[in-house]
């Protein structure tokens, strides 16, 4: 293998493919790294380009998988793509579980992958806790994947397809991602900025107390998908790998919101639990989803932070 390594990130402009982008472009590596990644829109956010103008954007189309030709023409094969790029908000996909499915289910990439003579690509695509159907604590990686909701199955689908087309992947499956903002704003609200900014105002807020997770601080989910990176690059032995990517700590709305309080000194009486029956968000949620890390500890030697270390880290970041 060749000195020169090259990274692909597929959703480069979206909050984790941002957090990565940076990573990669900061770090100094025994092997040059070569960083590309792709966006949707016409074009990717400038302050992003003038931040990291050694990255290179493409811009592909998932569902005609317009675009993947020119990544292959000018820079050639990846020797590790990352692949983010999703619809991943519950709501949208149940909407339109069509376009959904099309966007999820990464048959464009992974045809286009292979589409070289020879299979030196590591696959390392991102997955959700909302495969599971949510109705137990600290979900294992070999439990059945029942979920309840489009985005969830969309994802399932995603799995098995890879799973079946490709022999060298690893596939992530993720908690909520929180942390600092990115370096081209994302538009979606960000989960502890949004607590902090409700919380801070003194405005009384509902919180559910009856859904589960296992947030996970961004840096961490970045660190992993280096950890796996460096070990492909390093030595070269094919992965078929499946990750359970959460925090350590089993939360509802509800005591995400507390911690934010506690670390800012917020007012907590200002946080109100609710049920989830209360409210229609017009999707299925499942309840708990939360899951078991051991394999993820084992296998990678990589525990994640606490949510309470995310959060003061996060914090940190907005007041420089």
């Amino acid at each position: 293998m060749s000195n020169n390594k090259k990274l692909l990130i597929i959703g480069g402009t979206g909050y984790l493919g941002q957090h990565l982008l940076q990573s990669f472009s900061e770090s100094q590596k025994s092997f040059d790294l070569s960083i590309a990644f792709t966006h949707h829109s016409s074009s990717p956010p400038n302050l992003l380009l003038q931040s990291l103008p050694h990255a290179t954007p493409f811009q592909v189309d998932l569902q005609t998988g317009q675009g993947f030709d020119s990544i292959s023409h000018t820079f050639g094969q990846p020797d590790v793509v990352v692949n983010c790029a999703a619809i991943s908000i519950p709501r949208a996909c149940e909407t339109n579980p069509t376009l959904a499915m099309s966007v999820n289910i990464p048959s464009s990439l992974v045809k286009w992958l292979s589409s070289f003579t020879e299979s030196n690509t590591l696959l390392i695509h991102l997955s959700t806790d909302q495969v599971y159907e949510g109705t137990k604590s600290f979900y294992k990686e070999d439990n059945e994947t029942l979920p309840v909701n489009v985005y969830g199955k969309s994802k399932v689908e995603a799995e098995d397809y890879i799973i079946a087309k490709c022999s060298n992947f690893v596939i992530l499956r993720s908690s909520i991602i929180f942390g600092p903002q990115t370096i081209s704003p994302v538009a979606k609200s960000l989960p502890v900025q949004w607590m902090d900014s409700v919380l801070g105002k003194g405005q009384e807020t509902d919180f559910f107390h009856d859904e589960f997770r296992c947030p996970v601080y961004v840096k961490d989910v970045v660190n992993i998908i280096r950890i796996l990176t460096d070990k492909w690059i390093s030595d070269g032995k094919k992965m078929g790998l499946l990750l359970n990517v959460g925090g350590p700590n089993r939360l509802s709305r509800v005591q995400m919101a507390e911690t934010v309080a506690h670390v800012r000194g917020y007012n907590t009486s200002l946080i109100k639990p609710v049920s989830t029956s209360s409210i229609d968000r017009g999707v299925k949620s499942p309840s708990d989803i939360s899951m078991d890390i051991s394999k993820l500890i084992q296998t990678l030697d990589f525990r994640p932070m606490s949510f309470q270390d995310g959060v003061k880290l996060t914090i940190e970041s907005m007041n420089p």
